[in-house]
């Protein structure tokens, strides 16, 4: 049996209630005074990361809003050590330059312990320098393979969702033997788009595949027509992965070019449609067709107690949509990062003995030594393992097929599929 995190009687109108109204603080120490009658210790506090305008601003109303849901929980139980916690968030407009200067702001002004949060690549890869020069804690929710790669520092690390390397390779044998080998890679000309292009054709060629075309589109592209003639005639399978605030313009005109006639398999990331009401017109001729799925949008049938127990914390129907509103589609497949990269924090801070900033490296230690995350309330997408030496975790994915509108599970992958050979050790490299 499921053990609820939040107390017997405690409920999520109740808890909302204790929260600060307005700003972008979230009050812990006013809505559970007696952590501070008790403890003696002022709260915790976390910088937030939040793309709340920009190319990512979908992403970054849903990542906010479980961020906030997440705390609520952790709260309920206990905080920290004992310790209550608070989250400022701040927009990063989605930019590189801004999210080095929201890292400063969070550092030198607010007084933050960690930061965590940022889904964008070019964000972190822009971010990532200045963490580590003030010493900070950089909690990353991105995707992107430059943390397991190497490319950044000690400082950070992805403990909440696994990266697109892992995701692809894992996936690569059921395309390869499900819909085809001959493939043409669609992708947002930038650092996560080429994570996608280089890994998934080498993923491929592991299976006898091949990649006959890559296609590169400006993530701020507004319409796509023209791109499609260059999809190679001898294509089995169109790989497509887009972000932005065009990317339904991008499916509906994909279908126009092929005007209901035949096409190649197509096989998605969510990340096309994350955010997007799978019902929406000029959507119909994705019917059938295939997508990647971090965490299954639609409630499926054999949804388990810590799905639901999640869903109705963050306050999402079985569509995938806010209860209250039915037109606000999550980014379901990416935002469960931010809750599991909170508890990750209450787990390796706990462990450090974490008292404040200073505390630092014992956290990032701590992150180092950790490996086995259970499936549970805190991980609610997956049971995961954590490679302190890349500082990336592993989990398992899902592949959904379109049926009647909605997006039905016909796979799942297991860790051991997403696994690689490390490519770094960060515990070798100084603080």
């Amino acid at each position: 049996m499921t053990k609820s995190l939040v107390p017997a009687g405690t409920t999520r109108r109740g808890l909302l209630r204790g929260m600060a109204a307005g700003g972008g603080l979230i009050a812990a120490s006013g809505a559970f005074p007696g952590f501070i009658q008790a403890q003696g210790s002022a709260p915790l506090r976390f910088g937030f990361q939040v793309h709340r305008t920009g190319i990512g601003a979908t992403y970054g109303r849903w990542y906010e809003r479980t961020a906030r849901a997440a705390l609520e929980v952790l709260n309920a139980n206990g905080g920290i050590g004992g310790r209550p916690v608070e989250i400022l968030f701040e927009d990063d407009g989605t930019d590189p330059k801004r999210g080095a200067e929201v890292m400063e702001k969070f550092a030198t002004q607010l007084n933050c312990d960690a930061v965590f949060g940022a889904l964008f690549s070019h964000v972190v890869v822009g971010t990532a320098p200045r963490a580590a020069e003030l010493k900070m804690p950089y909690l990353v929710c991105s995707e992107g393979h430059h943390v397991a790669s190497g490319a950044l520092n000690r400082w950070t690390l992805q403990p909440g969702i696994t990266d697109v390397k892992s995701q692809v390779q894992a996936m690569a044998p059921w395309v390869s033997g499900n819909l085809g080998k001959k493939v043409t890679v669609i992708y947002p000309d930038y650092a996560f788009g080429y994570d996608h292009r280089d890994n998934f054709k080498a993923a491929m060629a592991a299976q006898g595949g091949e990649v006959v075309a890559e296609i590169g589109i400006p993530p701020t592209e507004t319409s796509f027509t023209r791109y499609f003639p260059r999809i190679p005639m001898e294509t089995e399978v169109i790989y497509h992965v887009m972000v932005g605030p065009a990317v339904l313009t991008f499916v509906k005109e994909l279908g126009e070019f092929y005007s209901g006639g035949e096409h190649p398999a197509i096989f998605g990331f969510v990340d096309s449609l994350e955010g997007i009401d799978m019902s929406s017109g000029g959507l119909e001729f994705l019917e059938g067709t295939h997508f990647w799925e971090g965490h299954c949008r639609y409630l499926q049938e054999d949804a388990s107690p810590v799905e639901t127990f999640y869903r109705e914390a963050v306050g999402v129907d079985a569509n995938g949509a806010a209860v209250e509103d039915a037109g606000n589609v999550s980014t379901y497949s990416h935002m469960f990062s931010t809750w599991e990269t909170l508890f990750a924090m209450k787990t390796a801070m706990e462990a450090a003995g974490f008292q404040g900033r200073a505390d630092g490296q014992k956290l990032v230690e701590a992150f180092e030594a950790m490996t086995e995350m259970p499936y549970s309330n805190d991980h609610p997408q997956g049971e995961k393992v954590f490679n302190g030496r890349t500082h990336q975790v592993f989990g398992v994915q899902h592949i959904s097929k379109v049926e009647g509108g909605k997006l039905i599970r016909v796979h799942t992958t297991s860790i051991e599929d997403g696994l690689y050979p490390d490519e770094v050790d960060y515990t070798t490299r100084p603080f």
